[in-house]
């Protein structure tokens, strides 16, 4: 079997208002538009120079920091109202047996 020879690259061809594309230049085509969208995104973030994927970084560990902080306020929380409830029960129990040299 003989090989064949490579093939010219065919031009886009408009058929019915359609446009006739290779899949490889429609693969291009759509690649380079995403590339356009997602820094196009970027810049409206504020994110287009260099340091974008610092900055987000950094943003994440802000975020987890506000969780563990809100975390450890709502444990603290609980804490604090467990031992007053704990406390109340041990005065009254206090004053039930009369432990101070109260009235009789």
């Amino acid at each position: 079997m003989a090989e064949q020879p490579p093939q010219s690259p065919q031009p886009p061809a408009l058929v019915e208002n359609m446009l006739l594309l290779r899949r490889e230049d429609f693969d291009q085509l759509v690649e380079r538009a995403a590339e356009r969208g997602a820094e196009r995104c970027l810049a409206q973030l504020g994110l287009e120079n260099g340091h974008a994927a610092r900055d987000i970084r950094d943003l994440r560990n802000l975020l987890d920091a506000w969780r563990d902080a809100r975390k450890t306020a709502w444990q603290t929380t609980i804490h604090v109202v467990t031992t007053g409830v704990l406390m109340a029960l041990l005065v009254g129990a206090a004053i039930k047996i009369k432990l101070w040299g109260g009235p009789q």
